[in-house]
């Protein structure tokens, strides 16, 4: 039988092989004779990969996959990520006094008869724990650098939640590898450029081999090129360096001083003048990045910085720069064509929003495609949906900023209210008189849940009204069985390098 409905992905990367691959599975592809899908890519142009962390739901969509726990922690020298450690975001360091919070993925642990929130916010803030530590077993574990699961223990499958740490090469590979058992095909070519139909839709595309390719869906996963939405159909790029700074970035890889070296199972934020800087680590090396705002630093001052932090000048100068401008297209579906990944947006690298933002889209797109009809049937609540996820996201990356109380300009640049959305700024709000709550938020639109807003505001020292007649020594009962119960979790769990050793072996 011959295909009756084709799908053309044009560019490879994650955004291009995990949307190939996801469509594949869910159209169920290998039983789909009248099904045909595409990926076609330039050999010339290759995949940044200097490390990368990703968000817990990629546990999900990689099991829906069908891709082994090990395969993907193998293929990619991935380590676990339980959550993002800010070090210095809060004031500026003094006499090399620097403090830090954590941002774990786990939620707060739930008591039956009061909110562990409220006990927290009842006791005295000169005398109580961190807000993660009191919370949540997460804090303790990541802070003893333990990973969040046993050797043993089924893939996917973890008393905690976490994601990963991993090189975006090798992924893009594995993803590749899981596309075409599906029956996904790979065509490697150099697009020439698009041909435009009556109404406005593709006709075609043309290649240098292949010559000209129609499809009944365009999916643009070209990256910042945005070759089929951005430059064909001339949907503009809505910038968001009004509310986001950042614009630049230093990326480069660092060995480890030696192969045993303790390996965090966080991703490290560390605030600078202007900016702040990744620090991933791998299983073989890690992946060191500066982001800073080109309006309040120049490179030669970024590399200078990069070095310092690095103790080594010599390699941040060969670091590679990485110029981007914050924002989205509002329009990511327009007719027969669909952009994912950086072709429909990218804000910055912060809390690892990217890959969460192509899982989104994927699962969209494979939903909304009609078995007949018109493909865009369905385009206008896919532009709504990615579009307000695209604008919850900034107002979260914007909260680490706007709460600094760091000194330099570019921070006192994030504290002025006219830099602030007004749907963040009224949230805020709300939040100093309680604190934020899963009805402040609309779950279709959402990345991060109400405790992860919790776990910055409270690792900021963002003052929310105590609530009235808390029983103390409930909260000194639940605070303390917490402590207890992370105290056994960390002599349960193993090392974080030994537990990626033992799944390499």
């Amino acid at each position: 039988m011959e295909a009756t409905r084709s799908i053309l992905i044009v560019g490879g990367g994650t955004a291009g092989w995990l949307t190939a691959a996801y469509l594949a599975r869910f159209l169920d592809l290998p039983n789909r004779p009248d099904l045909a899908i595409r990926l076609v890519e330039s050999p010339e142009i290759g995949v940044i990969g200097v490390g990368e962390g990703a968000f817990p739901t990629i546990r999900t969509t990689l099991q829906f996959l069908g891709v082994e726990e090990r395969d993907f922690l193998r293929a990619t020298g991935a380590t676990f990520k339980q959550g993002i450690r800010f070090d210095d975001w809060v004031r500026t360091p003094v006499d090399g006094r620097h403090e830090h919070f954590l941002h774990p993925f786990e939620a707060p642990l739930y008591a039956a008869d009061a909110s562990l929130v409220s006990l927290w916010l009842a006791q005295d803030p000169a005398t109580r724990p961190p807000f993660a530590e009191a919370v949540t077993i997460q804090h303790r574990v990541a802070e003893d650098r333990r990973g969040p699961r046993r050797a043993e223990e089924e893939g996917y499958a973890a008393p905690l939640n976490y994601a990963y740490h991993f090189d975006a090469v090798g992924l893009a590979r594995l993803l590749a590898e899981r596309a075409r058992a599906l029956g996904v095909e790979h065509v490697e070519d150099r697009l020439l450029g698009a041909a435009l139909a009556s109404d406005g839709g593709i006709a075609h595309l043309d290649f240098e081999r292949s010559g000209a390719i129609r499809a009944d869906l365009f999916v643009d996963c070209s990256g910042l090129r945005a070759e089929l939405i951005g430059k064909a159909l001339d949907e503009p790029f809505v910038s968001m360096r009004h509310h986001l700074f950042t614009d630049r970035a230093l990326a480069c890889r660092v060995p480890w001083p030696r192969p045993d070296a303790a390996l965090p199972s966080y991703t490290i934020a560390a605030a600078h003048e202007a900016g702040w800087i990744w620090d991933i680590g791998l299983r073989d090396a890690r992946g060191v990045g500066c982001v800073y705002s080109s309006d309040h630093l120049d490179d030669d001052r970024a590399r200078a910085i990069l070095g310092d932090y690095l103790g080594a000048p010599d390699t941040a100068a060969g670091a590679r720069l990485i110029a981007f401008d914050p924002g989205y297209r509002r329009r990511q579906w327009i007719g027969n064509c669909v952009a994912v990944g950086m072709a429909a947006g990218f804000v910055e690298p912060l809390e690892s929003a990217g890959i969460v933002l192509i899982e989104a889209a994927a699962a969209m797109i494979a939903e909304f495609l009609p078995q007949v009809g018109p493909v865009h049937a369905s385009a206008d609540r896919f532009n709504a949906l990615m579009t307000a996820r695209y604008d919850r996201i900034v107002d979260f990356l914007k909260l680490h900023y706007c709460l600094s109380r760091r000194d330099e300009p570019f921070w006192r640049a994030n504290r002025d209210s006219a830099s602030i959305p007004d749907t963040l700024g009224d949230l805020l709000d709300r939040w100093r008189t309680r604190p934020p709550s899963r009805f402040d938020f609309t779950l279709d639109v959402e990345t991060f849940a109400y405790f992860n807003y919790q776990y910055v505001l409270y690792g900021m020292g963002f003052e929310t009204a105590a609530p009235a007649g808390t029983d103390a020594a409930k909260a000194l009962g639940a605070f303390g069985r917490i402590r207890r119960f992370g105290d056994q979790a960390v002599r349960d769990l193993p090392p974080h390098r030994e537990l990626i050793e033992e799944i390499n072996r």
